[in-house]
């Protein structure tokens, strides 16, 4: 084979060789560039996780001080489930006390009648006036009996002593009688209250519990999320580190082919004559030029490309307004999600300024922000204004539920079969009365405030 083939061939695989040498590079660095592009994704995708989590962290501090509220709220109404308890057996022992004491005035009572008669019949026998006896005995009723008998002039001052401590007993025995009837039905207004307050507890137990389990599963889910992005992203560096790594051990295997090709080269070059060598030496020149004149055209195009502006995208935001349904109404939103419901709350100004209200003392207060001054229970506001049908409700109307007990909660209507006011699992809130529990609960009452 003469120089000029061996010439040509060398020639040849050494472009063939810088070819491949740039080339697999190129490609790799391509692989690097769509990894670190989808890397840049994952990486906002693991900022936006870390700012969920940082709203989560607020959100959770916040739910942890309703908790605390909540538990605050069900320690004192545990508390007051203990006294009336405590308050039903103390009244239970009353009417245990009250019932011995009817029953020995009672027994006491008996045995006097039974003196008088046996004192009449002896008034007889020992020559006493007749008309005495048939006065006694003639009567139809202790009442009758003991107004007869203090009307015979003759019966003795012994006699006369009996019959005043007899009208003393039987008055004893109605006043304590009338003391049982209303110690009973005292005792029936606890029982239904300490139900009420169980119902309550109740109802703020399963909130708690529910709150703690959204915390807890929000936040699982979130850092099992973050860890996953995290994970991902470590991938895609140590793929993109591993890619590096290939690219550099390429282009040290085609140096190490290039310099051996040099070599050849070097040698071949030196063997052939010196017109040769200038000739083959134009050649490679104009090869070159056209090269390098095709990478310049290549490079244009891009930065033609690259030159493009953006669009730009603007975004415009509203934001509605609230409809003013009235000072009554609107006093209360300021306790939504930062209040909690105490039972006999909100009477003082301590559990006003933390939100600690009870559902009639939440409409009193609500409507005392508005200039007009209502009771503070449900009983006593059915009558705080004037009945009217569910189908002419309106915002500020009192509406009455059936709970534990007949009108046993009371909220402020305010429109879209709604309400405010202070439920057991929620404090102070806005509820839905057109469907679900409230819905089942709502009694048709409706009180329009004069």
């Amino acid at each position: 084979m003469d120089l000029k083939k061996k010439l040509i061939i060398l020639n040849t695989t050494i472009m063939l060789g810088l070819g491949s040498a740039f080339a697999i590079p190129s490609v790799k660095a391509e692989s690097i560039s769509e990894i670190q592009s989808e890397r840049t994704g994952i990486q906002s995708d693991i900022s936006a996780a870390k700012q969920v989590i940082q709203e989560l962290k607020k959100e959770q501090s916040k739910m942890n001080s309703q908790i605390a509220q909540i538990e605050t709220a069900m320690k004192e109404n545990d508390e007051k489930i203990k006294d009336t308890k405590q308050e039903i057996k103390d009244t239970e022992k009353d009417i245990d006390s009250l019932k011995k004491e009817i029953k020995a005035l009672e027994e006491r009572i008996a045995k006097r009648e039974e003196v008088l008669k046996e004192r009449a019949l002896s008034f007889q026998e020992s020559g006493g006036d007749v008309d005495y006896i048939e006065v006694v005995l003639g009567s139809k009723s202790f009442g009758e009996f003991v107004n007869r008998v203090g009307a015979v002039a003759t019966i003795v001052e012994a006699d006369r002593e009996i019959l005043s401590q007899q009208e003393a007993d039987k008055a004893d025995l109605e006043k304590k009688q009338a003391t049982v009837e209303k110690k009973l039905q005292s005792l029936k207004d606890m029982e239904v209250e300490l139900k009420g307050m169980q119902s309550q507890i109740e109802d703020q137990k399963a909130e708690t519990v529910n709150m703690k389990a959204k915390i807890e599963k929000k936040e699982s889910e979130t850092e099992a999320l973050k860890q996953s992005l995290e994970n991902k992203d470590a991938g895609l560096e140590a793929q993109i580190a591993s890619i590096r790594e290939n690219i550099k051990k390429e282009e040290e295997r085609k140096s190490s082919e290039k310099a051996d090709l040099d070599r050849a080269a070097e040698e071949v070059n030196s063997s052939n004559s010196s017109s040769k060598e200038s000739a083959g030496s134009s050649k490679g020149e104009a090869s070159a030029s056209s090269s390098s004149k095709g990478e310049s055209s290549s490079n244009s195009s891009k930065n033609s490309s690259a030159d493009k502006p953006s669009a730009s995208k603007t975004e415009t935001s509203s934001k509605p307004s609230s409809a003013n349904t009235g000072s009554a109404i609107t006093a209360g939103y300021k306790y939504i999600g930062n209040s909690t419901y105490v039972f006999g709350g909100g009477r003082t100004a301590s559990d006003i300024a933390n939100g600690r209200f009870d559902c009639s003392a939440f409409v009193a207060w609500a409507y005392k922000q508005a200039g007009v001054n209502l009771p503070a229970s449900t009983g006593a506001l059915t009558s705080a204004g004037r009945q009217v049908s569910k189908s002419q409700m309106q915002p500020g109307d009192l509406v009455f539920f059936n709970t534990y007990k007949t009108d046993g909660h009371v909220g402020i209507y305010v429109g879209g079969n709604k309400f405010i006011g202070s439920q057991s699992s929620t404090g102070v809130a806005i509820a839905n009365m057109g469907s679900g529990y409230w819905a089942e609960k709502f009694n048709g009452r409706v009180v329009r405030v004069n």
